[in-house]
């Protein structure tokens, strides 16, 4: 009878016994489940602040080193003799440098002129046979402990003569606080991605179409540029610049006010341990007065707005771009115009594009692909015209093979299939860069 009892009873304290049991089980788990989220979120936090300040420090240690090389480029030319505590003869000399360019052309279909756009610069394919491109000659030197200045010279044949041109004659800050600095002379303007270099640092023998169609080959300031980087991990960079100078789009008839305003800004950074990309955001008003070509009576006078988005990436295993590397690179162009050509009211609009992809596939050797095109709009008013529209939209596609046995010398080889007359034609260009002296360090 007893145990029948307490078999009668046990059931009765278990399911209260259980019950809180299971209540205290739950309470554990949602406590162990709290704390353990904590962790994760403390965990990420300190992850996320640690990649942070690694990327800072990588950075800064970039830019320390591009700064040593470009010392140590200046140091070579102004050593001084430790034995004697004597400046050496070239201690305030300036670091000299000096590139040659020069091509052999094979070429059917030449063009000087990009149906639907008012011709500019020295654009085109040129001719056929050999010739010798724009060399130069670079001086730069630190100023004083509060400037850095440079002085680069093109030289060129033309028509059998030789011209000797000022390419860049600028001074630029090297002591401003709060990442500002201000350059001021003769400069390349920011103005997307490509502007900024030499042509001898180009991946191709030639400009993309769309920088012959809108810069006439490149867009330099007879100016002012003002810029300034943020102090953060990501590359923040925001300028602008004011434009006395007959760079085309704008024209040589001003002379108290600028004739053209940049605004430009720039985004980059990393990703892992291989990979960095970069943005960037442009915008340039012009106030042409007489626009023309050299040769061309029929001129502009009006307004013309450009917006330009450039995108780079580049792949490099590790950050070591010795053995293999990759980059890929874009612009899109559009422009609007609108006033007075050639006596006729002109509203136009014209856009371009180009995207191409370098492959070092090993050391010193490259090769890339380039697809670039044109279009523009200008209204049905200008047959017979630079600006008549030609019913398509010119384009080419290139294809590259270059050898640099040192950063000092390369060779390319590049075909173009090029439609940009109505007739299309395949290009074969040879080309040799040599640099001899110092030489600044590449750009991102």
């Amino acid at each position: 009878m007893k145990i029948t009892l307490c078999f009668l009873v046990l059931p009765v304290f278990a399911v209260p016994m259980s019950s809180v049991l299971a209540q205290d089980s739950a309470s554990e788990i949602n406590e162990l489940r709290q704390l353990l989220n904590e962790i994760r979120t403390d965990y990420d936090a300190r992850i996320t602040d640690l990649e942070q300040r690694l990327a800072r420090a990588e950075r800064q240690s970039r830019i320390a080193q591009r700064d040593a090389n470009e010392a140590f480029e200046l140091a070579e030319q102004t050593a001084i003799d430790q034995s004697s505590g004597i400046s050496a003869p070239n201690t305030f000399n300036p670091a000299i440098g000096a590139v040659l360019l020069g091509q052999y052309a094979v070429v059917d279909r030449h063009w000087e002129q990009i149906p639907g756009f008012q011709p500019a610069g020295e654009i085109g394919t040129g001719v056929s046979g050999f010739s010798v491109g724009e060399s130069e000659i670079n001086l730069k030197a630190n100023v004083d402990a509060k400037y850095f200045g440079n002085l680069t010279l093109g030289i060129a044949q033309d028509d059998g003569s030789v011209k000797v041109e000022i390419g860049e004659a600028w001074f630029q800050t090297t002591d401003l606080p709060a990442g500002l600095s201000v350059i001021g002379g003769r400069f390349f303007s920011d103005a997307g991605y490509l502007n900024g270099f030499h042509f001898h640092a180009d991946d191709f023998a030639d400009r993309p179409l769309p920088y012959q169609a809108f810069f006439g080959g490149r867009f330099s300031v007879n100016g002012v540029q003002v810029r300034w980087v943020a102090p953060t991990s990501l590359l923040v960079e925001i300028g602008s610049e004011v434009n006395w100078g007959g760079g085309f789009p704008t024209s040589t008839n001003f002379k108290k006010q600028p004739g053209a305003w940049t605004l430009f800004t720039n985004f980059g950074g990393d990703v892992g341990d291989s990979h960095s990309w970069q943005l960037g955001l442009s915008w340039i008003h012009a106030d042409a007065v007489d626009r023309a070509a050299e040769d061309d009576p029929a001129a502009f006078t009006g307004d013309s707005d450009l917006a330009v988005v450039d995108f780079v990436w580049k792949w490099a295993p590790n950050r070591n771009s010795i053995r293999q590397n990759f980059k890929l690179q874009g612009e899109y162009f559009s422009r609007s115009e609108s006033g007075v050509f050639a006596g006729l009211p002109y509203d136009g609009d014209q856009t371009g594009w180009y995207l191409q992809g370098v492959w070092q596939f090993a050391p010193g050797w490259r090769t890339g692909l380039r697809h670039d095109v044109v279009a523009a709009d200008n209204g049905p008013f200008f047959v017979g015209s630079a600006l008549e529209d030609p019913g398509r939209n010119p384009s080419r596609n290139s294809l590259m093979v270059d050898w640099s046995p040192s950063e000092f010398s390369r060779l390319r080889m590049q075909y173009t299939y090029d439609k940009v007359n109505a007739e299309p034609d395949s290009q074969w260009i040879l080309q040799y860069v040599m640099s001899i002296g110092a030489h600044g360090a590449r750009q991102f």
